[in-house]
């Protein structure tokens, strides 16, 4: 995801519950407490009222003694809510958290599932990174959750180490299609309402869960016949035929990061199309969201369809396990847009590298890449200078260890949780290197290092 500039600095929100071990680039979002293996959501939104109304199952089994079960959920009220079945007479919302008070502690390993009712406006969350969450387009809904709006439309375990399965039921308006992560498994009309459902079987963080509702239409870009992807666009009608034309390389895209990064770790892809100007597309778990002003065939436009596609990899299937890892993300999806420059002959991965160094030498040299602060997590120089760390891994070791590297990076840990500890330990048994070494000027050090020598014609 490409992120605008950072909003002024200021304090975080949330308010940290006494026991709860919550990421410290965000204090008071999520929970070590217990663990979720599975949500339930069922949503029915009103479009002209910006009305919700939701249940969400949430199955999960606690990783210490407890007293209470802490979610987060964000400007939407909860109305009732359930533990194993039976009624929670005491509850309460505080500080953009729902904290449930049980009538007997839980003991580690004891399995529990919470159903709460809740409903309320939805609206983006306003913090460090702009608004972020449930956020209302011209004609339709659009929800971006990096990094904390998630809880603006569901109760959850705020954390991007969080991963659980999903089952996301939307009914919405006659005439709108809902869009949500994974599989499209039902599809029902009653009266002037719609219902969507989907299941997302693979572990997701709740950051990528995502729904985008709007005039919609479905195009097959690519019907996924063996070794390929299914690929399709969820677009207004009147933005078809330009969708078509923008999206057109991207099974090409999606064939050079299989061979370069390994088996795309999903069953398909889809892409939305809001009837809207984004500032910026983003990526959620399957899906990336563009705007109608994100299809043209240059190169500025090309190289988000190329970033957002290869998050999959690095961001959905691998997620870090805390947010000052944010480079293993967007350093590798910058690095990806590179990879895809060159293979589609539009400039060699070297020299795009050699120009983001000459623009890095010229900008302040006063960010750590590797832990830049939650402030400036989402800074052009975290993606830039991340991928001048890879693009330097890869002139030490040379081509076929760096791609063997990347396959076997996302093949041990596939729908997994990572850290640039676990990059460096793979880095080393696979290339036969000290990765470190390499790495440590480029992440942890202020100072610019120099660019790395170009070998002979990077593959």
């Amino acid at each position: 995801m490409s992120l605008p500039e950072p909003a002024a600095s200021g304090p975080a929100t949330g308010t940290a519950i006494p026991g709860v071990l919550s990421d410290r680039y965000m204090p008071g979002h999520g929970t070590d407490s217990y663990r979720v293996s599975r949500y339930e959501l069922d949503l029915d939104y009103r479009m002209a009222a910006n009305r919700l109304t939701g249940r969400a199952v949430i199955y999960a089994t606690a990783a210490r003694q407890a007293s209470a079960v802490v979610l987060d959920l964000a400007g939407l009220r909860a109305v009732k809510v359930q533990m194993n079945g039976r009624r929670v007479r005491r509850f309460a919302q505080r500080a953009e958290q729902l904290v449930v008070h049980l009538d007997a502690d839980l003991a580690p390993g004891e399995t529990f599932t919470i159903d709460v009712r809740y409903e309320g406006n939805p609206a983006p969350r306003r913090g460090l990174w702009g608004e972020v969450g449930w956020e209302e387009l011209t004609d339709g809904v659009l929800v971006a959750g990096q990094p904390n709006g998630a809880p603006s439309w569901f109760p959850c375990n705020d954390h991007p180490r969080s991963k659980a399965s999903y089952r996301i039921a939307v009914t919405t308006d006659a005439n709108y299609r809902a869009v949500c992560n994974g599989t499209l498994v039902g599809h029902s009309i009653r009266a002037s309402r719609e219902t969507w459902t989907y299941e997302q079987e693979e572990p997701m963080a709740t950051y990528l869960a995502t729904v985008q509702i709007g005039r919609y239409e479905s195009l097959v870009l690519d019907p996924g016949v063996a070794p390929g992807v299914r690929q399709t666009a969820a677009v207004p009608p009147a933005l078809a035929a330009a969708a078509r034309q923008g999206l057109r390389l991207q099974p090409d895209m999606m064939r050079t990061f299989v061979s370069c990064f390994g088996p795309y770790p999903f069953s398909e892809y889809t892409v939305v199309v809001a009837d809207d100007v984004l500032e910026i597309p983003l990526e959620a778990q399957t899906m990336a969201i563009l705007g109608r002003n994100h299809l043209s065939l240059d190169w500025d436009a090309q190289r988000l369809i190329a970033h957002e596609l290869s998050h999959q990899w690095f961001g959905n299937s691998l997620t870090v396990g805390g947010w000052h890892d944010i480079w293993l993300h967007e350093g590798f999806a910058c690095y990806a847009e590179w990879i895809w420059s060159e293979a589609a002959g539009v400039m060699a991965t070297h020299d795009r590298a050699a120009a983001a160094w000459r623009r890095l030498s010229a900008a302040g040299q006063d960010l750590l890449i590797g832990d830049p602060g939650p402030a400036l997590m989402f800074d052009d120089r975290v993606y830039k200078r991340g991928a001048l760390a890879l693009h330097a891994l890869r002139m030490h070791c040379g081509d076929l260890a760096f791609f063997t590297l990347l396959q076997e990076w996302t093949r041990t840990h596939r729908h997994g949780t990572v850290s640039t500890a676990d990059f460096i330990l793979i880095a080393n048994g696979v290339a036969g290197i000290d990765a470190e070494a390499v790495l440590h000027p480029w992440l942890f050090e202020l100072a610019l290092p120099p660019l790395p020598a170009a070998r002979s014609r990077l593959a």
